[in-house]
């Protein structure tokens, strides 16, 4: 099993990491969500990054359409 799913092979995304992908789909950059959540845009990019890959997404957008389709946010 994957270290990223749960016992139901769901992907389990941190709360941070939805955080970012929730701003992201209200349209924010890395900057601006850095600066809403107090944490810096590399810390930013790190969790959309993870949360990227979990969700196998190569962009972005795929992985906010993915986590919405999986009611992840």
């Amino acid at each position: 099993m994957d270290s990223n799913s749960n016992c139901n092979g769901k992907v389990v995304l941190s709360e941070r990491e939805k955080d970012c992908l929730r701003w992201v789909a209200e349209g924010k950059s890395s900057w601006e969500i850095g600066k809403i959540l107090q944490i810096s845009d590399n810390t930013v990019n790190f969790h959309l990054k993870n949360a990227m890959r979990k969700l196998d997404a190569t962009s972005r957008t795929q992985a906010i359409v993915k986590a919405m389709r999986d009611d992840l946010i």
